[in-house]
């Protein structure tokens, strides 16, 4: 919805999927989609933003998926800063293999599955995509949709790497961040006998984790930590940061090779009118070479 809203036409997308539950992702919407291996969306899908600028690339995954065996490449993805956005459906568990402890779920927690309390202590998705340097910074919630679009809209015009955590319940195999807990339906007002609902919006408290000067990138950093910290009776959705006064990793190519977004590698001739191969890197290596 966020990208016909936007009207990009569907041929300008790509959507790149981990494995597990969410993994079916692209084949559910209209645009070019490709499903990867366990751990490595976020390599191929920054491989095809390089190689073709022009397209939208957004990149899906479980938390698993993401912040375990693809916890590497989550973090050096940080640091490129590559023009994209990736979205983790985060559960807390391994929802497509039974329902292991993902690495989300938090410290003592003991979902239907376990035999035993999870004994590590969970990731904070927020904390980390901050700290490895991913330029947009959100949490969304799978139930309040009109909410997830919007964010969705924002982070794919935002100029760097975006990330939103989105929070997914499981309803098969997490018991225990459910529907009606994210609802508050335990979570009792004594005075007015309602159910107070965990999840409220940023922006209706007045945050703003705009970086509007360089000069406050230390002060909006900390008050992500603080924000994304909190848990169990009140949780923040929304953009805890956003600061496009970084370069992409598109802007720092084009300083070494000037043309590189007018004539990157998807818009190159690779072979004649008979299939044969007239690629020459010769160009591209000594672009590349550092000056001795």
């Amino acid at each position: 919805m966020a990208l016909a809203d936007m009207q990009v036409p569907p041929y300008k997308v790509t959507i790149f999927s981990g494995i597990g539950c969410s993994g079916k992702t692209p084949h559910f919407i209209k645009t070019y989609g490709i499903h990867t291996l366990h751990g490595r969306v976020l390599p191929f899908a920054q491989g095809a933003k390089l190689a073709n600028p022009e397209l939208e690339v957004i990149a899906v995954g479980g938390d698993g998926d993401g912040l375990g065996i693809g916890a590497g490449h989550f973090v050096s993805a940080g640091r490129r800063n590559v023009d994209m956005v990736y979205i983790i459906f985060n559960n807390a568990v391994y929802g497509l293999t039974k329902g292991q402890a993902a690495p989300t779920l938090k410290l003592g927690m003991k979902t239907k599955s376990l035999p035993q309390p999870n004994v590590n202590n969970s990731v904070n998705p927020i904390a980390l995509a901050l700290v490895a340097g991913f330029t947009f910074l959100a949490r969304g919630y799978s139930y309040d949709v009109r909410h997830l679009k919007d964010l969705i809209g924002k982070a794919v015009a935002h100029k760097g790497l975006a990330f939103i955590d989105v929070q997914q319940p499981c309803p098969t195999y997490n018991d225990i961040n459910t529907k009606e807990w994210f609802q508050g339906l335990d979570n009792i007002d004594p005075k007015t006998n309602k159910a107070m609902p965990r999840m409220y919006k940023l922006e209706e408290t007045g945050y703003d984790g705009v970086v509007h000067d360089p000069n406050e990138i230390n002060q909006k950093m900390a008050q992500v930590i603080e924000k994304s910290n909190e848990w169990d009776d009140k949780i923040p959705i929304g953009i805890f940061y956003q600061n496009e006064h970084v370069p992409t990793y598109q802007e720092r190519i084009t300083s070494r090779i000037p043309d590189y977004m007018e004539n990157a590698p998807a818009a190159q001739q690779i072979a004649d009118k008979n299939g044969k191969a007239i690629t020459n890197i010769d160009r591209l290596l000594s672009d590349l070479q550092v000056d001795k």
